[in-house]
């Protein structure tokens, strides 16, 4: 018995005038191009959401740092007029370098310290702004650094509950 062999059939191959065959036609690549231009829309929303949460974090540390200055400077009451009988009002120069020696203590260093008058009452009032500095929005076009501002006032209590 003569084994049997399968006939070859042969399928053309075309070439264009460059000696290209068809497997290399001209819309090959068109998907790594939208791959990666996906992969910089989906790094651009990770980053936004990574950045995003450490300027809150940056935030809420700018407004407790003013919060516990404004707590510190607001404990500095005129102890001649309280002791005297006098009305319990703040020592702004006391109040000032407490909120300063706090915020140094702290660690942050640029803030402003203002005392407004409010209902007649003078009120310590603290400005703290922190730098956050991002670790992948700088990879996408964005500032490497955001300053984030927290503000908060204290005033003396004088009296019970």
């Amino acid at each position: 018995m003569v084994p049997r062999v399968s006939p070859v059939i042969a399928v053309p191959t075309r070439r264009d005038d460059s000696g290209r065959t068809d497997s290399s036609r001209t819309d090959s690549g068109r998907v790594s191009v939208f791959l990666a231009i996906a992969a910089l829309g989906i790094l651009t929303v990770v980053a936004l959401a990574f950045d995003g949460a450490g300027q809150l974090r940056a935030l809420q540390r700018a407004d407790n740092l003013a919060s516990e200055a404004a707590r510190a400077g607001g404990q500095s009451i005129d102890l001649v007029s309280a002791i005297e009988g006098g009305p319990k009002r703040i020592d702004e120069p006391q109040a000032r370098r407490a909120v300063t020696e706090y915020l140094a203590a702290a660690g942050a260093s640029t803030h402003t310290v203002s005392f407004p008058v409010v209902d007649g009452e003078t009120v310590v009032r603290v400005r703290v702004t922190v730098t956050y500095e991002r670790s992948l929005l700088g990879l996408v076009g964005f500032d490497d650094t955001v300053n984030v501002t927290g503000e908060a006032t204290a005033r003396a209590l004088t009296g019970g509950p």
